[in-house]
């Protein structure tokens, strides 16, 4: 069997972070080799743990829906490699995300949040038929509410944080900001998922 075109461009996305881990060595960026390390092996994990795992236990199966979706992981691996491209863009010293376009995060806030919650409904929805019946508008339902959970959670985490992390220091009209971004990428992925079919379908009622 050939490689797909989602494992295709898990590959390519792989690369451009790779790309970005070698910036970060001609930078002497070590935040950012760390990063890029971390990012290649969890974006090689589902080109990796599917083949070496194919039934995975019965029990964690719901929970781990996403990672055997190549097409969700594709989505993923489009974000991860975006996000760090814009920390550090590939072969020169910009910092778009922390320093020289500090807007940049508005992108992978929506990446993001179209990410995030497509995994969460994905395990809802895997819940449902594993588990117990759950209804279409309930798969929404809830994974919005998580959702919301985790982004608003993130949100207050960094605020948080801005006393001990220095480049971390956003208005809340910013935190506004980032929550609607997160939001704009979980609806459109509503609107993938309801009308395209893709990366997964929810039952309709």
């Amino acid at each position: 069997m050939g490689i797909q075109r989602e494992e295709k461009i898990i590959l390519t996305s792989i690369f451009v972070v790779f790309l970005g881990f070698i910036t970060a060595l001609m930078n002497g960026r070590v935040d950012h080799v760390y990063r890029t390390t971390v990012a290649m092996i969890g974006l090689s994990l589902p080109l990796v743990i599917p083949r070496a795992f194919p039934d995975p236990p019965k029990t964690f199966d719901p929970y781990l829906a996403p990672l055997y979706d190549p097409r969700t992981m594709m989505i993923l691996s489009v974000f991860i490699s975006v996000h760090v491209s814009l920390v550090n863009v590939p072969f020169t010293h910009y910092d778009l995300f922390h320093r020289d376009w500090r807007n940049a995060d508005i992108i992978s806030h929506l990446l993001g949040g179209l990410t995030l919650w497509l995994m969460i409904a994905e395990i809802i929805r895997s819940l449902g038929g594993a588990r117990f019946r759950i209804s279409r508008r309930e798969v929404v339902l809830y994974s919005f509410l998580v959702f919301y959970a985790l982004a608003l959670g993130w949100e207050v985490a960094e605020k948080l944080s801005e006393g001990s992390i220095s480049f971390i220091h956003e208005s809340l009209l910013n935190k506004a900001r980032d929550v609607i971004m997160d939001t704009l990428g979980a609806l459109f992925g509503l609107w993938m998922v309801t009308k395209k079919g893709y990366p997964f379908s929810l039952l309709r009622e």
